[in-house]
């Protein structure tokens, strides 16, 4: 059963070499399946995508607005703006100019790392030092593009395979949460009817992949979602008040909490937290270069983080946070199938048209919790799997690239369901080692380092090979 998945591993690899061998173009997707896709198809499976994304995106402006005590009116423009920020930032990185853009179908979105730091550092500096050190944190991004893409040399399969798989079973655990009713410290977690809603959104998307066709299938996802939302509603699980406050029109403006104030510690604290986001954004880079055939070199990696860092800039600027790509839009374009660009441009559009209206925004908001985690279990399966689709390419006869791989991904998902461990460590080391995708990253790195490319480990194949030669004739 092995046979034909090496023989296509192979495959790629020769069509990979040739086409090399031709230009320095990289390896683009076939233009078959964006001729297959219409625009009224593209704008639906853009809302696909804006649906995978909203919730945990305004997930992020609802827990740092309260932590700072804001007002109705402030978190109205909080999330407003926020909204039309991550169509901005996909923007930025799905548009390939001379110095940005990855060019990808990625979606960027609030990076939730940020939550605990942002909230801290409004607290004890105030509101205007917090978007100082994003501002900062953005800069630092954008300086340092160049020297972090030559990293990727240390990614072989080996570490991209362990690194993809962390990041679709690390996100697992919050879809369970989800499936359970949104909170574990709630008394309702749990509850019947929220596993029900949960598991029946999970088994509509399902059904649609096993029996439906064609395009129908590819909205598999948008679908199970439409639909659980609305048996919700028929259970009452539903409520439209967010709907009834939103206003109809908010502008997003400069400076709109007060002017940035810039602090040396706060500054250092947000990037940190760009690093870890920096590492979890190539992991995402390098998966949907495998789900797209195409081969991720270091100038995309460039562009890719210098369109980060621009975001995340702007996000100082507009009073919002900083900007990183979206793990949960990796699963829907490879349950889609759809690989192009096309869609994920309708869903920036749509973004920044939620952002500007907020009252038609406030409708995503009514999803039940239950039905995101019945999808986003479905998602982030598929991109664990796709993980270690990648790991069967990996020479695991080699014990070194087996221990690469399990130490990693067992740190990675150990961190994941037990962040507390490290709680007696310094806050800003916490910000780093709290995070799972980081810590599996960073192990499968350097334990790919340390095994695989020491000296020694390069030149050993090399003298066996001389050694046989020499032993051949008195064999004989």
């Amino acid at each position: 059963m092995n046979f034909p998945l090496i023989t296509l591993g192979n495959c790629r690899k020769e069509e990979v070499s040739l086409q090399s061998t031709k230009s320095a173009t990289p390896v683009s997707t076939p233009k078959k399946s964006s001729q297959e896709t219409s625009t009224w198809q593209a704008m639906i499976l853009g809302f696909q995508h804006l649906l995978a994304m909203y919730s945990g995106d305004v997930l992020v402006p609802l827990l740092i607005g309260g932590a700072l005590h804001f007002t109705a009116a402030q978190m109205a423009y909080l999330i407003s703006a926020d909204i039309f920020m991550c169509g901005v930032a996909t923007l930025l990185q799905l548009k390939r100019t001379p110095l940005t853009g990855i060019a990808l179908p990625v979606v960027l979105g609030c990076a939730v790392q940020a939550v605990t730091p942002l909230s801290a550092i409004g607290k004890n500096y105030g509101v205007g030092t917090m978007y100082g050190a994003i501002i900062g944190a953005g800069i630092f991004v954008f300086l340092i593009a160049g020297w972090f893409s030559k990293i990727k040399k240390l990614f072989p399969p080996v570490v991209t395979g362990s690194l993809i798989t962390i990041i679709g079973f690390t996100l697992i655990p919050v879809g369970f949460e989800d499936l359970g009713g949104g909170s574990a410290t709630a008394k309702d977690f749990g509850d019947v009817k929220f596993l029900l809603i949960g598991f029946l959104t999970m088994a509509i998307i399902l059904g649609l992949n096993a029996f439906a066709k064609g395009f129908l299938k590819s909205l598999s996802i948008l679908l199970g979602i439409l639909l659980g939302t609305l048996i919700a509603g028929w259970m009452g699980m539903v409520s439209l008040s967010s709907v009834g406050q939103a206003s109809w029109l908010h502008l997003p403006q400069f400076f709109y909490f007060g002017t940035p104030k810039f602090e040396w510690s706060s500054i250092v604290t947000m990037i940190l937290v760009s690093l870890t986001t920096m590492v979890e954004s190539t992991g995402v880079f390098f998966a949907l270069g495998e789900f797209t055939g195409r081969k991720i070199e270091e100038d995309d990696l460039k562009r890719g983080y210098r369109a980060e860092g621009i975001a995340v800039i702007l996000g100082g600027l507009f009073n919002t946070f900083p900007y990183s790509t979206f793990s949960e839009n990796v699963g829907v374009v490879q349950l889609s199938g759809i690989k192009t660009r096309k869609p994920i441009y309708f869903s920036a559009l749509f973004l920044l048209i939620l952002g500007l209206l907020p009252k038609i925004g406030a409708l995503a908001t009514v999803i039940p919790d239950p039905v995101l985690g019945g999808a986003m279990i479905v998602m982030f399966g598929m991109v664990g799997v796709q993980g270690i689709r990648m790991l069967q390419q990996v020479d695991f006869k080699d014990n070194n690239n087996l221990l690469v791989s399990a130490i990693s991904i067992g740190l990675g998902l150990g961190v994941t369901v037990y962040p507390q461990i490290f709680q007696d460590l310094p806050q800003t080391v916490q910000i780093i080692m709290n995070n799972g995708v980081v810590i599996g990253s960073f192990s499968a790195v350097i334990l790919n380092v340390i095994f695989n490319m020491r000296p020694h480990r390069v030149t050993q194949p090399a003298q066996a090979q001389v050694n046989s030669d020499a032993q051949a004739p008195q064999d004989k």
